[in-house]
């Protein structure tokens, strides 16, 4: 028999997480996250985004007290519609102080949240296979859509400082086939996405495997959904308000790799930052040296 219908999704997940297997983790921390694809997708789709199967999907609603699937859908669905970014945004930009101080300490509580978050989540190893991985690669090509570009961009300007061949891009269609023609064995893509897995980034994933490229991932929420296409997935946290920086826990966590990176091979960041300063000289006399 089911719950009572009014107890929200996640303090079910809450209450019962303990109570699930692994695999029926997956499926509840995509749910919880994920609300609106509850309404619309099947078992077997809400299975290969959680990158478990229909009957893990199945059996986690059961466990979280809900008859089947339609009632789970029937219980998110009006909060589901309620719920948009922007409808979010309002109600927190409501909710935030009146006065100078309070809003800067709200933002600064909700940053220091998000970095700590995401130090949590950074597991040892998977970061130093991220180092080894950049460390080694050919090329490195970074991938974001809007401003999820950014982090990427900073990360191939650091990185040709650092003397290495970098370079970003946020093209899609017929304009990201011509960038797939460069990617080559040897080379790295950084795919920066956040929650939206869509089409192009797909194809992009798909072909860098094709051709014996690897491809790091930084996500907040789609490490399940792509885990096994993808060589080393680090998650970096979204912001839950809206309200601060998008690329803030991505940018935390290039900077780490890039310092890393940067120790592996000092001699040549110094000469590196060094020509960098000398050039910079040339073109804009007496330019102040900062780093690389």
């Amino acid at each position: 028999m089911s719950d009572d219908g009014s107890e929200p999704l996640a303090d079910r997940i809450g209450r019962r997480i303990g109570e699930l297997s692994a695999a029926e983790r997956r499926v509840a921390e995509y749910l919880w996250k994920h609300p609106g694809m509850i309404v619309l997708s099947t078992a077997g789709e809400l299975g290969t985004l959680s990158g478990t199967s229909d009957a893990t999907v199945i059996r986690t609603v059961k466990a979280l007290g809900y008859s089947g699937l339609p009632e789970l859908k029937r219980a998110v669905g009006r909060d589901v519609v309620s719920d948009t970014p922007a409808t979010r945004l309002r109600k927190r930009v409501e909710q935030a102080g009146d006065d100078t101080t309070s809003l800067l300490d709200e933002l600064l509580a909700e940053s220091v949240d998000r970095l700590t978050e995401t130090r949590r989540l950074l597991a040892e190893p998977a970061f130093t296979a991220a180092v080894e991985l950049l460390a080694g690669a050919n090329a490195v090509l970074g991938y974001g859509l809007g401003v999820s570009e950014l982090p990427v961009r900073y990360l191939a300007t650091r990185l040709q400082r650092l003397g290495r061949r970098a370079r970003s891009t946020s093209a899609t269609g017929f304009r990201l086939a011509d960038e797939l023609l460069t990617i080559e064995a040897g080379d790295v893509v950084v795919l920066n996405a956040p929650e939206r897995l869509l089409p192009d980034m797909t194809t992009l994933v798909r072909h860098a495997r094709s051709v014996d490229a690897g491809v790091l991932l930084l996500t907040d929420s789609l490490g399940a959904t792509l885990d096994s296409q993808v060589d080393v997935t680090l998650t970096a946290t979204r912001s839950p308000s809206g309200l601060t920086q998008e690329g803030l826990s991505t940018t935390l966590v290039l900077d780490c790799l890039l310092l890393a990176i940067a120790k592996k091979d000092p001699s040549s960041v110094s000469a590196n930052t060094e020509l960098l300063a000398s050039l910079r000289d040339r073109l804009v006399p007496g330019t102040p040296r900062r780093r690389p």
